[in-house]
């Protein structure tokens, strides 16, 4: 296989699992150095030296632990990813929370912190990838935003969430509007239903996920590594002309919705 992102080095964030997972697999396949963020409790811990494990050892590739929600956490990522490796050619700001909730019933502190998770922590580590970017010699880099579908569509349990995905694709237009003259690029990926730790819970109904398979092209629900090849596109010399621009990856779930 040849190897799209050799000699780059590339910070994710929230990447113990799930898609975030899957991309820095891919990304060190691809022959990148990787820098994982990961929430910093015991079962992040565990489940990162479970990559480690898969990867093996000698992999390049190191772990940040810290509370993405936290402006200091995107800061501290990028310097340790500089401090490690050098420089930063790649940023993925995936880290993301949701949890479905009654719009009438739900609470402030629900609201609040899937804000701070999803938006304001992208933002602020976002504006951190992009400061090391634009001052290091030569400047440049791709940041790739993890959106979601449903920055496109609503839904009766997400009013808390789809508003902070519909950030994240606003978020990635407009820096690279601002970034562009530093040649840092800036893309969206636009997931679809993607079987992730999120929603596991709400697919393991037999009824919904059949009904959800029904309405995907494709025939199937997504994979976390359906995300991979994507991302690899958007982080290489390949997608060098593109910037500004949403990717869905949903197997075709949007353009069936009538």
């Amino acid at each position: 296989m040849s190897k799209l992102l050799e000699g780059k080095v590339a910070a994710i964030t929230g990447a113990s699992t799930g898609i975030g997972r899957a991309i820095a697999v891919s990304y060190l396949q691809h022959g990148a150095s990787v820098v994982v963020n990961h929430y910093p409790d015991d079962k992040s811990i565990a489940q990162f030296q479970a990559l480690a494990d898969e990867v093996g050892h000698n992999a390049p590739l190191i772990a940040v632990p810290g509370d993405i929600s936290k402006p200091e956490t995107g800061q501290e990522l990028v310097a340790k990813t500089v401090q490690q490796y050098g420089k930063l050619d790649i940023f993925v700001s995936n880290a993301g929370v949701c949890e479905f909730a009654d719009f009438l019933t739900m609470s402030p502190d629900l609201v609040n912190h899937t804000i701070s998770t999803n938006l304001n922590g992208a933002f602020f580590a976002v504006q951190a990838a992009a400061q090391q970017m634009s001052k290091q010699s030569p400047p440049g880099g791709s940041i790739i935003g993890i959106s979601s579908i449903s920055a496109l569509v609503g839904g009766a349990g997400q009013t808390h969430y789809t508003p902070t995905k519909a950030g994240v694709l606003s978020l990635m237009q407009s820096t690279a509007c601002a970034l562009g003259q530093y040649n840092i690029r800036c893309n969206a990926l636009l997931p679809g239903t993607i079987r992730t730790q999120l929603n596991d819970e709400d697919l393991a109904d037999e009824g919904k996920r059949k009904y959800m398979e029904g309405r995907i092209p494709l025939g199937r629900l997504g994979q976390t590594k359906d995300l991979a090849g994507p991302a690899v596109f958007l982080a290489s010399d390949m997608s060098e002309y593109v910037t500004g621009s949403q990717l869905l990856v949903d197997g075709g779930l949007f353009v069936n919705l009538q």
